[in-house]
């Protein structure tokens, strides 16, 4: 699989963590991810979020959605 894929693929992994994870459905967290450029972030990180588990990437992404003003928990009791 070349880069541009497993990119993809990550990208997709954290769509489907962040919605479990975060209560939300899978279309409001493809809003946040393209309204917030994470999947911007995903790629440029990805040579080092390649080495981490999905759960370390998927926490390196709230605190990234968290120093832009987003607090995915609010709202979730």
């Amino acid at each position: 699989m070349n880069d541009k894929n497993e990119i993809t693929f990550m990208q997709t992994r954290m769509i489907r963590l962040a919605a479990e994870e975060w209560h939300l459905s899978i279309d409001e967290v493809v809003g946040i991810f393209r309204k917030m450029n994470v999947f911007d972030y995903i790629e440029k990180s990805y040579g080092i979020f390649h080495c981490e588990g999905d759960e370390a990437v998927l926490e390196e992404i709230r605190e990234f959605l968290e120093r832009k003003g987003i607090d995915i928990y609010a709202g979730v009791s």
